[in-house]
């Protein structure tokens, strides 16, 4: 039975028309059709809420500016839809390197702020933040571990300066692919490091799971080598160590599943595999894991946040062009709102 909560608000993202798809693998899914997979998905009655929107192209161009954000706000207005976190498109520059590319990362947050705060003045954007990464290489990273990571940490300063320009905040997403933000102990260093008001992170269901399995980084593994998935007592209490670090700090939820793999197609690094709600393979009860992010070890709700995203990054063309996939969705952030929800 679904209860009737108004928090969190329950999104869809649109970025999974285009990450890991495009020149070498499959075609871009237009913004318009995910917005209309996103209105149709019904289940008893209860629907999306909003979107989380990638500010990418061939989606959207932000260097249109007032304009393009005029165009998007009506496309999603006329679903009867919101818009909440969205995602800079900061990977023409780096958080680290040459100051040239530091500079144009900035700039990229900049413009991402702007666009946003079009979008408040429109109406479609009653909250949400803005999402980055490192965009770097753990590669590259490990090249110079100190170096890379104070480079990193001043570019997230000067970036989350000028988001409070804005009335922003920075989200720093908890994903194994990118350096310095590679592991939960790097990304917990680097948070700290940053000490803004309005840096924050984004825990990822699916992403920051691998944070348990040491991806990138055996040296801060939480689970033991010889961990059998059958247990999901030793489980528990590794999302129990994992979430009681970066619970504190995080700011934006995306509701995912995992089956304990990594998985990278197109342009995009391996990273934690995203799965379908109710992939057999999947290692997480989505609804009570979710608890892990959404309450406080006492088991009192954080409400860090108002609106939770699905992120559904690289799902093969042939099931995100299926109407019946995103009401499977739906149902699974309807699950999280029926055990994690309030009014």
């Amino acid at each position: 039975m679904n209860k009737v909560y108004s928090f969190p608000k329950l999104h869809n993202a649109t970025w999974p028309g285009i990450v890991g798809k495009g020149e070498g693998s499959e075609p871009i899914i237009p913004f318009d059709d995910i917005l209309r997979f996103t209105a149709n998905a019904q289940v008893d009655g209860i629907g999306f809420d909003g979107v989380d929107i990638g500010l990418l192209e061939p989606h959207i161009d932000i260097s249109k500016g007032k304009d393009e954000a005029e165009r998007i706000a009506e496309k999603v207005s006329k679903y009867g839809l919101k818009i909440g976190s969205m995602v800079a498109p900061i990977w023409a520059g780096s958080a680290m390197g040459s100051e040239e590319s530091r500079k144009v990362f900035v700039d990229m947050v900049r413009q991402s702020c702007e666009f946003g705060g079009y979008l408040r003045d429109l109406g479609v954007r009653p909250y949400g933040v803005i999402r980055i990464d490192s965009s770097c290489s753990v590669e590259d990273w490990v090249k110079d571990p100190d170096f890379n990571s104070k480079q990193i940490v001043d570019t997230f300063r000067q970036a989350c300066d000028i988001a409070a320009d804005y009335g922003e905040s920075l989200a720093a997403e908890g994903e194994i692919c990118w350096g310095g933000m590679h592991s939960w102990k790097t990304m917990l260093d680097t948070l700290e490091a940053v000490d803004r008001p309005n840096m924050g992170f984004q825990a990822d269901m699916s992403h920051t799971f691998l944070y348990l399995l040491g991806y990138n980084s055996p040296e801060h593994r939480i689970l033991p080598d010889n961990f059998e998935w059958s247990d999901r007592a030793v489980l528990e209490e590794g999302l129990k160590k994992l979430t009681a670090a970066l619970r504190p700090w995080t700011i934006d939820f995306h509701v995912a599943q995992n089956d304990g793999t990594a998985f990278g197609s197109g342009s995009h690094d391996k990273t934690g595999r995203h799965c379908l709600p109710n992939d057999p393979k999947g290692k997480l009860n989505i609804a009570k894991d979710a608890g892990y992010w959404l309450r406080d070890e006492s088991g009192k709700l954080t409400k860090a946040f108002e609106h939770i995203c699905w992120d559904g990054c690289m799902f093969p063309n042939k099931k995100l062009n299926v109407q019946e996939t995103w009401n499977e969705i739906l149902a699974a952030l309807i699950s999280v709102r029926n055990a994690h929800g309030w009014t």
